[in-house]
């Protein structure tokens, strides 16, 4: 049995819809961001960096538990222990592993930022939503030209690559993007989200996904953008 710590962020979905397509049976605990819950003395002991996704998986390497963090971490972790979305071949591996990374360096933190100054900020401050609305439209660049030549990000099979990127793909007017300008982006983008598993995985959490489409309250914005990150917990 695998416990899953998550909230319905882009991170902790990547990590809902892989272990729905691997069907490893699994338990959720909410980890509210928004109430501070990621600074608890029990959650701080699953993940010292206090973010979400962590899981802790009961059934280990030589059947012993192992606690992970970092979304990418899991993502490989989950595809050894099932044998599954991430290619056995050295080749097919380290280009699946590319655009991993191409996700974990470029995709989250980028598309992150340009929520977070289009949305959050009270300031408005136009030379950040700028700078990353237009890093969000280049990136999207690359992913247009790389799936005119292949089916999925790492080519023509579905892996942890695509697990990784699809979340971050949603609600893009947000970040100053129209998926009808990158078409391969869309095709993709659709042929996931049709998949069954995804959609399980989508929906996990789905009421407090909803209550994160309202503006924080200011004490919501404390926990998330204030001074309690840089404190020794």
């Amino acid at each position: 049995m695998i416990d899953l710590y998550t909230w319905p962020t882009p991170n902790g979905r990547k990590i809902h819809v892989m272990l729905e397509e691997i069907g490893l049976p699994y338990t959720t605990h909410p980890v509210n961001t928004r109430k501070g819950d990621q600074f608890t003395p029990e959650f701080l002991k699953i993940n010292p960096n206090n973010k979400i996704p962590a899981i802790v998986d009961h059934d280990g390497p030589d059947g012993k538990p192992v606690t992970l963090f970092e979304s990418g971490a899991i993502l490989i972790y989950l595809a050894e222990k099932s044998g599954l979305f991430l290619p056995a071949r050295q080749s097919g591996r380290y280009v699946t592993l590319q655009w991993l990374m191409f996700q974990m360096g470029g995709v989250g933190p980028m598309f992150g930022q340009a929520s977070h100054f289009r949305a959050y900020s009270r300031d408005q401050h136009q030379y950040s939503i700028e700078r990353y609305t237009r890093e969000v439209q280049r990136l999207h660049r690359v992913m247009d030209k790389r799936l005119s030549e292949e089916r999925y990000l790492a080519g023509a099979e579905y892996t942890i690559a695509d697990i990784a990127t699809f979340p971050w793909t949603l609600n893009a007017g947000k970040r100053g993007v129209e998926l009808a300008d990158y078409p391969n982006v869309k095709r993709w983008h659709q042929e996931i989200a049709a998949r069954p598993a995804v959609q399980r995985g989508m929906v996990l959490l789905a009421d407090e996904r909803r209550s994160l489409d309202q503006k924080p309250t200011d004490a919501e914005r404390e926990v998330m953008f204030g001074a309690i990150q840089h404190q020794r917990h």
